[in-house]
Formats: structure tokens, C-alpha cells, sequence
């Protein structure tokens, strides 16, 4: 599948880099994967982020191509993910593929169990879009 251009901001883009350097060496699996997408992604002012991009801290509604279930999830830093929430770490395959991606977009991303399939339904909460630009 054809990689879609993801968007980041400035402010996510810092504290995501500054995660990477603190877990470097340690057992965080999906690390790496998580520095290929913060390479690839256009870096924007967080005034000037799509509203409907997904950012730190945005909620999302999400299905499983293969199963036809809907989640709701919100993506997270390190620490703050608490499966009773619905939040779900940046370093959690999940949430690494969710990063940068646009309402509609359509994501195939390696889990443990093998490759999964979903698509972005809606960004329900996105905090730039609300003028939240230091969370």
C-alpha cells in the first residue's frame, strides 16, 4: 500500500523526539518504527495543523476493516494510556499508526498477531482544532 503523507505538529513533533531519546536502548519494540514515521511526516505550526489530522492527545473513531468493529481511542503519551479510558500509548502499534493520519485514511499496520487493517472515521477531538496548542 501506497504511504499517505501524515502531518505533525512542531509541539508534537519535539516531544515525541525527546520520547524516543529516553527509551532508546530500553525494550520499546515499536520504537523504531515510531522514528520512521516522525521522519517521514511535514511538520506544521500547530495553528496550522488540519483539524481533521490526528495530534497527540486527539480522540478517534477507528474500524477494524476485518472485523467491522468501531473503537474509540484517544492517543497518548507514555504513561497515560489506560485501557478502562480508551487511550491508547504512541508507542503501542496502534497508536503509532495512528499519528499524522487524516479522517477517511485507510492504515494496514503490523501488530503482534500479523498485519491489521482500519480506517479513520471521524477525528472527534482534536485539541489544535480548539486552540490547544501546549497540551
Amino acid at each position: 500500500m501506497k504511504e499517505r503523507e501524515i502531518y505533525i505538529t512542531k509541539n508534537d513533533m519535539e516531544r515525541l523526539r525527546s520520547i524516543i531519546e529516553i527509551y532508546n536502548g530500553k525494550d520499546a519494540p515499536y520504537l523504531e518504527r515510531l522514528e520512521e514515521e516522525l521522519d517521514r511526516a511535514k511538520v506544521v505550526d500547530p495553528k496550522d495543523i488540519p483539524s481533521d489530522v490526528i495530534t497527540m492527545n486527539s480522540v478517534v473513531r477507528i474500524k477494524d476493516l476485518d472485523t467491522g468493529e468501531e473503537k474509540t481511542l484517544m492517543l497518548v503519551f507514555p504513561g497515560k494510556a489506560d485501557a478502562n479510558d480508551n487511550t491508547v500509548s504512541i508507542l503501542a502499534p496502534i497508536g503509532t499508526a495512528l499519528i499524522g493520519y487524516r479522517e477517511g485514511a485507510t492504515i494496514e499496520w503490523k501488530v503482534p498477531a500479523g498485519t491489521k487493517k482500519f480506517q479513520v472515521m471521524e477525528v472527534v477531538y482534536q485539541p489544535e482544532r480548539l486552540g490547544n496548542y501546549d497540551l
